[in-house]
């Protein structure tokens, strides 16, 4: 599917985050635009293009995105990064990257493709007008470190870097990092390795995890009570909806294909509102994930669709009167 003209996609919190936390990391002066999305679950693409070439036209460094991509940690990523990790080969883990991708980088959708012998990861359907070569670079940087320092794969063999950006300066910046040949002016954006590569398996690949994500929602339908089909549609759209971080009304009542204001009648003739009958599925989830020793208080609010484990924390204590730490720790006596 092409994109308009006017096209503006949204990013996810946690890369303003990750940007934050290279201007500390360099010792530079934070602007106000990114303090003002540090508490937002997402902001517009059009913020995260602006921000980036603004930092690059101060600092003036070649290869900046390379940079401020080495950063990135679980937590930038969000679910995303948490799904991926239950994967056990490096194909299965470029697949989830590539469907859940737009949930962190909704500005540079990927498209996958198979030409001859080699595997294409391409950003190629957002206007040339609304990127510049650091927005390209951080989005290829970030799937890079992702599968080096995350899944653990050191030595990915790639076969060449495409950007559509010029850049004849300082190649060798690109290729060093990629270990790779490099090439700019190009008709898309997109990177390029050998088929064989996808069969890898992955040193961090968590099955249980995986185990969890698909078992989660049906477990906890279970303890619900016995409702009408659409009380039951409802309660298992949002479940899958904080799964993927989707969750918000709207997203929620196109999966019922409802309006907003009929999902909204719908709840209103229970006496509920709609942040309400999230927050009450949230909780039931919360404590079912606590239960997992595996999963720190960080992973668990990501998996909520918080993008701060402090929010997920006053959530918790709202919800419960405890903080999440008292409740793990008072239910682990009668686990």
């Amino acid at each position: 599917m092409q994109v308009s003209s006017d096209y503006v996609g949204s990013i996810y919190g946690g890369l303003a985050h990750l940007l934050y936390a290279y201007y500390e990391h360099k010792g530079v002066e934070i602007p106000k635009k990114l303090k003002d999305i540090q508490n937002v679950d997402r902001f517009d693409y059009v913020i995260w293009r602006d921000l980036l070439v603004a930092l690059d036209q101060q600092l003036q460094r070649p290869g900046l995105g390379l940079e401020i991509a080495a950063l990135v940690q679980p937590k930038h990523l969000g679910i995303l990064a948490y799904v991926v990790l239950s994967c056990e080969t490096l194909g299965d883990a470029l697949m989830r990257y590539h469907d859940y991708h737009r949930l962190v980088y909704d500005g540079t959708p990927l498209q996958v493709s198979v030409q001859d012998d080699f595997l294409s990861i391409a950003w190629d359907e957002i206007p040339f007008n609304m990127t510049a070569q650091i927005t390209d670079e951080i989005a290829i940087a970030l799937m890079m470190e992702f599968l080096k320092s995350i899944l653990d794969i050191q030595d990915i063999r790639l076969k060449e870097i495409h950007f559509q950006h010029q850049s004849a300066k300082h190649t060798l910046v690109y290729e060093q990092y990629f270990r790779c040949k490099v090439r700019f002016g190009q008709a898309k954006t997109q990177v390029l390795m050998a088929v064989s590569e996808l069969n890898r398996p992955l040193k961090k690949g968590d099955q249980t995890l995986q185990q969890l994500l698909r078992q989660q929602a049906e477990a906890l339908l279970e303890q619900l009570p016995n409702t009408r089909p659409a009380d039951h549609r409802l309660q298992q759209a949002i479940l899958t909806g904080l799964q993927k971080n989707m969750f918000q009304i709207e997203h929620i009542a196109k999966q019922m294909n409802m309006s907003v204001r009929q999902l909204q009648r719908h709840l209103q003739m229970q006496g509920k509102t709609y942040q309400q009958r999230m927050q009450e599925i949230r909780c039931m989830m919360a404590t079912e994930y606590l239960k997992d020793a595996n999963l720190s208080l960080q992973e668990i609010a990501l998996l909520l669709g918080y993008s701060e484990q402090s929010a997920f924390q006053r959530a918790f204590k709202q919800w419960t009167k405890l903080t999440p730490q008292q409740w793990r720790i008072q239910n682990s006596l009668t686990l």
